[in-house]
């Protein structure tokens, strides 16, 4: 154990006597990636195999040194502290009130705490987040804002500190957005920030960075700052995002879209989809795009020839035309962990949620990237939708529609893309590489739990307590992450389902 894992071991070992015990957790040590909690042993007694590194070669990412990596750390809990005036407060209740979907900003000050640093922002915007899960703030329709009696409500806020300054003084170690959002239906308090975690462990680079934090807001006039509780903090996918990768991009000027329900990327629809780049106006468009908008009408013309070569193209000749448009070994890895993870609100399945990336606006001359996104419906929160009716047990090799959403069905109609695909689903399961692997997984989670337990009680006086369920409104509610010998372990459920692959 190296020097820092020793540090890691024992500061947790010291806070673990200080918090009490979860429903449904056994273990709770952190995953140093070397050593198991029982010696070395699985539940059954037998010897876990000595862990050796992932076989994928890994992108350099030390372009994130110092700036993604102190900002989004899984180790740590940072404190974030908004104010707001209560004129403004009550702005963003009357905006929600005039329109669910509002993408209105209201002025604030914020405060960022981690790591012995202290960060103040004056002058940055707030603003409410979510498609179906946007919510009112405080209180009811109508109602303004009771001061030191307010009915408040956990909701997903945008938090931009750069809104109103334009400046780096308003940046977070080069970071200028928040994404903050609440456990919505995850009483685990973990799913979507594991699968982001799950993501850069296996060298997926598009995906976002995220972490936990605490968050307070203060609306003057209030004698105490109201405490939402542990959230999740994620990086906002936008044109800053693809900045930071440029590099691996290749360019960070193109077109960057954001994909709703209805995107299925089928050219037989597209035209009957709304298009549309983004507007500020909270509305929901199927295809919207986030950057470059000042070249709407050629993004646009870029996106429907892609459609068009995907539905259109077949054999060898749409197998060489999207080896030379995609990296798709980096698709396909992607995917991997997408269904390991059981998320079926997706592309292939819900043609929902995700984004896309063009790093060039000419028609025909691009690389296309695939990015993930939005997590929260994983691991054993399932639903019975489209092709998927139970998320554990669902065929990895027919997770969707292929008709319907062309992408991911077409490219493992063929031996050599099928395999990747296989290979990577199983290389997260193997026990040796700590990924998926269900041991591995439990003991990930527990240490981010011990971190997190003794401050999930907070003023809204919803999600008080970590349990280790799915979501009520899901069709299988047996599904548990946290109980090694338990049928319905979710990790050993998948991970059955990926052994019995009939590639």
């Amino acid at each position: 154990m190296n020097k820092v894992a020793r540090i890691f071991l024992a500061i947790t070992l010291v806070a673990l006597s200080f918090v009490g015990c979860v429903e449904d957790q056994i273990i709770i040590l952190p995953d140093n990636g070397t050593e198991q909690p029982d010696g070395g042993k699985d539940d059954t007694g037998n010897e876990e195999p000595e862990p050796t590194p992932p076989t994928n070669d890994y992108p350099d990412t030390s372009w994130a040194a110092g700036e993604l990596d102190w900002v989004f750390d899984m180790n740590t809990l940072p404190e974030i502290r908004i104010s707001v005036t209560e004129e403004q407060w009550n702005t963003l209740l009357k905006e929600y009130d005039r329109d669910g979907n509002t993408a209105a900003y209201i002025h604030c000050d914020a405060e960022f705490r981690s790591k012995g640093e202290t960060h103040n922002f004056v002058d940055a915007g707030l603003r409410l987040r979510g498609n179906t899960s946007r919510r009112r703030p405080e209180g009811n329709g109508g109602e303004m804002h009771k001061r030191d009696n307010a009915d408040w409500h956990h909701c997903h806020f945008m938090l931009n500190l750069r809104k109103y300054q334009k400046d780096d003084a308003h940046e977070l170690h080069n970071v200028r957005k928040l994404h903050l959002k609440w456990h919505k239906d995850d009483r685990a308090y973990c799913r979507e920030l594991y699968c982001y975690d799950l993501f850069r462990r296996f060298g997926i680079w598009t995906a976002a960075y995220s972490s936990y934090c605490r968050l307070w807001i203060h609306v003057e006039g209030d004698k105490e700052a109201a405490y939402y509780g542990v959230y999740e903090m994620i990086e906002a996918i936008d044109d800053k995002y693809v900045k930071k990768r440029k590099e691996l991009f290749g360019d960070h000027q193109h077109n960057l879209w954001k994909c709703r329900w209805g995107a299925t990327l089928n050219y037989n629809d597209i035209h009957n989809s709304s298009i549309h780049y983004d507007d500020d106006s909270g509305s929901n468009y199927t295809y919207e795009l986030k950057s470059n908008i000042e070249n709407f009408d050629a993004a646009k013309a870029q996106l429907i020839e892609f459609t068009k070569n995907l539905t259109q193209r077949s054999g060898k000749d749409f197998h060489d035309w999207i080896a030379s448009v995609c990296d798709v070994r980096l698709l396909l890895r992607t995917y991997a962990v997408n269904v390991a993870t059981g998320m079926w609100d997706d592309y292939w399945n819900n043609c929902n949620n995700f984004y896309i990336y063009f790093n060039s606006s000419d028609k025909n001359n691009y690389k296309f990237f695939f990015i993930p996104y939005d997590y929260d419906n994983t691991l054993g929160t399932s639903n019975h939708c489209n092709v998927v009716s139970d998320s554990g047990r669902q065929d990895p090799l027919n997770w969707g529609d292929t008709g319907r959403n062309p992408l991911i069905g077409k490219l493992l109609q063929f031996e050599d893309y099928r395999t990747i695909y296989v290979d990577a689903l199983n290389e997260l399961i193997d026990p040796a590489n700590n990924l998926f692997y269900y041991q591995a997984s439990i003991n990930r989670i527990n240490s981010w739990h011990a971190m997190i337990r003794d401050y999930v009680v907070n003023d809204t006086e919803e999600d008080c307590e970590i349990k280790d369920r799915p979501a009520k409104w899901g069709n299988i509610y047996d599904y548990r992450l946290l109980d090694a010998s338990s049928s319905m372990n979710f990790f050993k459920v998948k991970a059955e389902s990926i052994k019995s692959i009939k590639n």
